[in-house]
């Protein structure tokens, strides 16, 4: 299933920026830290030039913001989300 996951990881050109919001000890963003710790390399390696911003705030709710081409933003709730679904969720919104 990994290496299904890091096939996806290369996102399309239309998607100029992702960020990451995580609290570092909520449990809401347990998920997201293992995302972060396990595979925000493998996918910044096959993204090189995408801007991939990891903020972290105590107390914030987990969420993922993708913007694109002209401005345009959209973003999904990665609360209580487990590494494969965060995976997922960047996957889906880098088509």
């Amino acid at each position: 299933m990994r290496l299904s996951l890091l096939r996806a990881a290369r996102l399309s050109p239309a998607l100029k920026e992702l960020r990451v919001h995580l609290c570092q000890t909520g449990e809401e963003s347990k998920g997201v830290r293992e995302f972060v710790s396990s595979q925000y390399a493998a996918l910044k390696r096959d993204n090189p030039k995408l801007p991939i911003l990891i903020r972290e705030c105590s107390g914030v709710q987990p969420r993922l913001w993708a913007r694109y081409e002209m401005g345009k933003e959209k973003s999904v709730s990665l609360t209580n989300a487990a590494a494969a679904d965060v995976a997922k969720h960047i996957a889906q919104l880098g088509q």
